[in-house]
């Protein structure tokens, strides 16, 4: 009974386990349940767990757990399941080609230690290339000559195979030969150029002859300029090895020699299952070489062994067991001190690039914050803003809205920002025009926005002193872009704003009349006097309640006036003298004409002297009333006093002046009457001797016709011919 139930259980092995699905439990159980292990039911048994752990092993690898995945496989039989491992990675790359860098990886760490796998994936490669060539199977083809390529950048198979596919492509080039030779240089291009300079530019330079004889479609020959030019880029989209996947020291590499030409054994029984006799002693042999791989002790982490197999077979960072540290092996204490600020450079050329690229700001700050930068470089890249929206032709407000963005974001931009506008101020005056008013533009946008405070407005001082033509320059442009951007009556109200008034004050200053005079000039001059009602309103005022001057420099004025009004009337007076006598030495009307003036001169005089009079008694009576008040007023008004006496003295003198000049326009006008009376009778002189020298004319002309009539009456007897008489009509 019970060998009746052992013969229904490997008949159930027999039957199921040719593709019918056995649960892991119940597959355990069924091998627990055999007793014989060199059994064929055993073997069959192991097969099939072989064959699983193969395939999930291959298809959960990626870049991140390659290392895992590489200690797994170890752990199984590699030798006996290298025809499972070869058909499952194909079929894998196959399904997923974007993943064949990764495989390629994988099968560069197993060839290290089992070579034969890697010469039999290389053999079916090189055969399945074969068959997808011959049946123009461009997909295919493509998807394995990919594989291949990725073999040769890992230094698994020589690159002599690489050119051989290449030619073969090329020898007699089609659409289809010329694209899959295309794919195969995208992947492998970068090796070849490194290890094969020559051979690689001979393949380019027929490309060229095949771009340049225009035999091939259109989209083969863009294909054909789009691999010339990622050549010019020295393949900088398509490396050889990823560095994540760089597992293997290419001198522990086992590179294979393998020819297009020849014809390889594939292998294909490995495939399957096949009975083994010596089956527990193969397995003993592969426990042995599993533990020089792996170390003798469950942990994964000892994977560099006495045996000197390689660490980059399980990609361990553990170096424990022996060796020293690398040169980044370094303690946590010590500080590396960039002084060349090549990170800074860097992170510079990201931004400015981040920046050009984007379309809109808001992509841009997406990006820059995508960045992660750390919070000591923000001020870089506030910066970089600033600069960028400098250097253009002219203000875009795409850098107004992207620095408003951060400002809203994150309040610590605001400060950053602040610190420039101190800096770009202090040293406007290197800043060329363009620059100047592109930066000017940026910030009115941020004050408007609200974006950063206006406090910061303090550092500015509007006065003759403290400004350069540039610095004003930059006002102009910063305060017109704010009307602009608020109205007249919003930036108005915004200047009134009472917690605002410190922020304001060195715009426009109230402490001294200069500087507020300069400030309202400089608003009205600019279009934006409508700032300036409340400056002007206290320059008034503070001209009113202006402190008196000290009256010791007063006095000392007045005594250096004073000699100066008396030199002056003096030379005046002297000079009168002069002008009077020889204004009576020309002619006697001209002295009469001068008494006339002196006289009403004098009568002027008087008057002044009179309204001086009254005027001067009563400011003594205002005075004398003020005396009552204060002392110092009294005095004050003493000072004005005499200084109006100095004003009349000198009226009187501008009214002698003014005397001496009307007496001299007086003898100038005799003068010109004595010579127009001349003139006139001259000219009735000579215009009665032209009547004269008329009339005697006319007298013998007159006597010459009575002549001449009395000549005529005597020959009218004669008789005269009509010729004749016309004749003398027209003498006559």
């Amino acid at each position: 009974m019970a060998a009746n139930l052992k013969m229904d259980a490997s008949q159930d092995i027999r039957t199921k386990t040719g593709g019918a699905y056995i649960p892991p439990a119940k597959l355990r159980m069924m091998q627990q349940s055999i007793t014989d292990k060199n059994g064929e039911a055993y073997q069959r048994l192991a097969w099939e767990a072989l064959k699983k752990s193969i395939n999930g092993l291959i298809n959960k690898v990626n870049i991140s757990n390659i290392a895992i995945m590489v200690k797994e496989l170890f752990e199984i039989n590699m030798i006996r399941g290298r025809g499972l491992f070869c058909r499952a990675i194909m079929r894998a790359q196959m399904s997923s080609p974007t993943f064949t860098h990764v495989y390629a990886a994988l099968v560069a760490v197993c060839n290290t230690k089992f070579p034969k796998v890697g010469e039999l994936l290389i053999k079916r490669l090189i055969i399945q290339f074969r068959r997808t060539f011959q049946r123009n199977d461009k997909n295919n083809c493509i998807n394995t000559v990919r594989f291949i390529a990725h073999l040769v950048n890992q230094s698994i198979v020589h690159e002599l195979l690489a050119l051989e596919i290449l030619i073969l492509l090329l020898d007699n080039a089609t659409d289809d030969s010329v694209e899959v030779a295309i794919a195969f240089v995208k992947e492998c291009g970068s090796k070849l150029t490194d290890v094969a300079s020559k051979a690689t530019a001979a393949i380019f330079e027929t490309l060229r002859n095949i771009l340049h004889d225009a035999v091939l479609g259109k989209r083969v020959q863009y294909m054909i300029e789009v691999i010339f030019a990622v050549r010019r880029d020295n393949f900088k989209d398509h490396p050889s090895i990823l560095p994540e996947l760089d597992l293997v020291e290419e001198a522990d590499q086992t590179t294979h020699m393998l020819e297009l030409s020849e014809d390889y054994e594939t292998e294909d029984r490995l495939n399957v299952f096949k009975f083994d006799p010596d089956f527990q002693d193969n397995e003993a042999k592969y426990d042995s070489i599993k533990k020089e791989i792996l170390g003798d002790g469950d942990s994964d982490e000892n994977s560099d062994s006495s045996g000197g197999s390689d660490s980059d077979d399980e990609d361990s960072n553990d170096d424990s067991d022996g060796g020293d540290p690398g040169p980044t092996g370094t303690t946590d204490s010590s500080v590396i001190i960039d002084n060349t600020e090549t990170n800074l450079i860097t992170l510079r050329k990201t931004i400015y690039l981040t920046i050009q690229s984007s379309l809109d700001f808001e992509e841009c700050a997406h990006k820059l914050l995508k960045l992660e930068i750390n919070e000591s470089q923000y001020e870089e890249m506030c910066n970089m803003i600033v600069d960028c929206c400098a250097q253009q032709r002219t203000y875009i407000k795409f850098f107004g809205l992207l620095a408003q963005r951060f400002c809203q974001l994150n309040p610590k931009f605001c400060v950053p920002f602040t610190e420039i506008f101190k800096n770009c101020y202090d040293t406007i005056h290197r800043f060329e025009t363009c620059k100047l008013r592109n930066v000017a533009k940026l910030f009115a946008h941020l004050f408007h926005t609200d974006a950063i405070p206006w406090t910061i407005l303090s550092h500015i001082k509007l006065n003759e002193f403290d400004t350069t033509s540039s610095s004003r320059v930059f006002i102009k442009i910063l305060f017109q872009q704010l009307a602009e951007s608020l109205g007249l009556v919003r930036l108005n109200a915004r200047i009134k704003d009472v917690t605002l008034q410190e922020a304001f004050d060195g715009l426009f200053p109230r402490n001294e009349p200069q500087n507020t005079r300069f400030a309202i000039n400089f608003f009205t001059s600019i279009g934006l006097g409508g700032l300036t009602d409340d400056l002007r309103e206290h320059l008034k005022t503070m001209v009113v309640k202006q402190p008196n001057i000290g009256l010791d420099s007063l006095a000392a004025n007045v005594k250096k006036e004073e000699p100066d009004s008396s030199s002056s009337s003096s030379e005046s007076e002297s000079s009168s003298d002069s002008n009077s006598s020889s204004n009576d030495s020309s002619s006697s009307g001209s002295s009469e004409s001068s008494e006339d003036s002196d006289n009403e001169g004098s009568s002027d005089e008087n008057d002044s002297d009179n309204r001086h009079k009254k005027s001067h008694k009563k400011r003594h009576r205002n005075s004398s009333h003020k005396h009552n008040s204060s002392n110092h007023r009294s005095r004050r008004n003493e000072n004005e006093n005499d200084k109006e006496e100095r004003k009349l003295d000198r009226s009187s003198h501008r009214h002698k002046s003014s005397r001496e000049d009307k007496s001299k326009h007086s003898t100038r006008q005799n003068h010109k009457d004595e010579r127009r009376h001349l003139k006139e009778r001259n000219d009735s002189d000579h215009y009665k001797r032209g009547l004269d020298v008329e009339e005697s004319q006319h007298r013998s002309h007159k006597s010459r016709r009575e002549s001449g009539r009395d000549s005529g009456s005597r020959r009218r007897n004669r008789s005269v011919s009509p010729d004749e008489h016309s004749k003398r009509h027209r003498r006559r």
